[in-house]
């Protein structure tokens, strides 16, 4: 670090060798205010700014009137968002970081040294930012990730609905499939309702529920409360909302992702890829992925990989790391969808993986082969080609045949070999 007390002249003469950016701005971002620090041949000014819209404004005019060009901030929650919608109007790079990467000496720590921390860094290129998408997709992955926390919302709604019942003595999950599916609506809503007779309960099932009409009418005797009733009409009044509000999300994201249809289509024919996680998908990494020079890179910033930790020759844990929450969970319950598939390559790998390695990690490895097969149809685009469930065995097929040989072997038994 430079000291405080050097002069400007001395400052710029002395490390003009390792500058890059020769008029760089450092911010410091908090929930009301920001301190921001800008360096340049003249010298460094700092100044603090509240952070209501015309206050940054101001500091947008003062930027621009500085001639600065880069700006870099830190990823405090969601308070670098203001910061970042008016700046990036201007013709400046903004850096987007993160907190872990830059953190200074500790004891020495203040807004003002913070910022000028930021500004040191950048002016001689020590800082890589983060991924920040343009503004249509940010609305777009906004809306996704709404949506996808209504969903969770609503299994935790039938949770509720679920654990009540069980307070009654009402074992209505271990008959039915879905609790509140049309029939288990029917039967939930005649409950809340003040209906005791199990008999009239299970006369509600419809389609093949019909068959269990005497296992449901013992699964539907309980002992049900007047402040259960009234907790089964709550929760499914909010079920309900639940439920229309999310129809209303996918008609709006249906809207805008409209020019990507094509997109979504060949997304969609991913086994174990809907309509809904290709919508997800796409919003997180956006249908232009040149960004990431090959897949590879892709898969270590949604951190669907085995991350790298070595020391003295010595291999430790691979733990994959925090990345992108979102894109990897969907990642991980695609991948689970594609490994319950029939005779596709998916379900082979994740099936080979688990048996060795448990279905936790296979999912994940599966995971990273479903990203990379994503980026490689949204970089050079076609269709995808599955490759069989016996890809594996075609691929070495000598080695396949004598394991299998050596397996019935050990079993007693001589093998004699004859092609189809």
């Amino acid at each position: 670090m430079h000291s405080a007390g050097r002069p400007p002249a001395a400052f710029a003469e002395e490390d003009s060798v390792d500058v890059l950016y020769s008029r760089c701005c450092g911010l410091d971002v908090h929930q009301k205010s920001v301190t921001a620090c800008i360096m340049s041949p003249e010298g460094k000014e700092t100044r603090n700014f509240r952070t209501m819209t015309r206050d940054l404004l101001e500091l947008a005019d003062w930027l621009v009137a500085k001639g600065v060009t880069h700006v870099a901030m830190e990823s405090t929650g969601v308070y670098w968002k203001p910061v970042y919608n008016l700046l990036e109007a201007l013709n400046l790079t903004l850096l987007v970081i993160n907190a872990q990467h830059i953190k200074a000496v500790p004891g020495r720590k203040t807004d003002v040294k913070d910022a000028e921390w930021i500004a040191d860094l950048l002016r001689h290129g020590l800082l890589r930012g983060s991924f920040i998408p343009d503004r249509s997709q940010r609305e777009i992955r906004e809306l996704v990730r709404y949506r996808r926390s209504l969903v969770r919302q609503r299994a935790q709604a039938v949770n509720r609905i679920q654990k009540v019942l069980e307070g009654a003595n009402i074992k209505l999950g271990t008959v039915a499939t879905n609790v509140v599916g049309v029939s288990g609506r029917a039967m939930l809503e005649a409950i809340s309702r003040g209906v005791d007779d199990p008999e009239a309960l299970a006369a509600l099932a419809k389609g093949s529920l019909r068959e269990k009409r005497t296992a449901l009418a013992e699964a539907l005797r309980g002992l049900v409360g007047p402040h259960q009733r009234f907790l089964l009409q709550s929760q499914l009044r909010h079920l309900d909302f639940l439920e229309e509000e999310i129809v209303q999300m996918d008609k709006e994201i249906a809207g805008r992702m409209r020019p990507f249809e094509e997109t979504l289509e060949c997304l969609d024919s991913i086994p174990g890829v809907g309509r809904r996680s290709a919508e997800e998908i796409l919003a997180e990494i956006g249908a232009d992925v040149s960004r990431f020079p090959n897949a590879a890179h892709l898969a270590s910033w949604a951190k669907v990989c085995p991350g790298n930790n070595e020391s003295a020759g010595k291999r430790k844990s691979g733990h994959t790391g925090h990345g992108n929450p979102w894109l990897c969970s969907t990642l991980v319950e695609v991948a689970q969808a594609a490994g319950r598939t029939k005779n596709t390559y998916l379900s082979a790998q994740y099936r080979r993986l688990a048996a060795r390695r448990g279905a936790k990690r296979a999912a994940v490895a599966v995971a990273h082969t479903i990203l990379t097969i994503v980026y490689s149809l949204l970089r050079n685009g076609g269709s995808y080609r599955d490759l069989g469930h016996n890809y594996f065995d075609e691929r070495d097929r000598l080695s396949t045949v004598q394991r299998a040989v050596q397996r019935i072997e050990r079993l007693g038994y001589e093998v004699v070999l004859q092609p189809a």
